[in-house]
């Protein structure tokens, strides 16, 4: 019998990734939180390369967006500074 996807927040699994970096055994870590070791080795797999459970894609559109914020940002500083300077 196939087991029901169920979504689980990224806390979640940090705090499992963490147990199992700690020392607790993937297999036991599955069979007390109802996981399946392919779930929980992609978790320890996508923690351990990037430090994060996003797809590498969300996290690239994320970063471009934050980086396009800071080069606004930016810009209104040195504005700023110009005009404080001209004073």
């Amino acid at each position: 019998m196939a087991r029901e996807r169920r979504e689980v927040t990224d806390e979640f699994k940090q705090k499992i990734v963490e147990l199992h970096l700690s020392g607790q055994s993937q297999s036991q870590l599955a069979k007390e939180y109802d996981l399946t070791l392919s779930a929980l080795n992609g978790w320890v797999r996508k923690y351990k390369h990037s430090g994060s459970f996003k797809a590498p894609e969300n996290r690239l559109i994320a970063l471009e967006k934050e980086l396009k914020q800071l080069r606004m940002e930016n810009d209104i500083l040195k504005q700023a500074a110009l005009i404080m300077a001209q004073k």
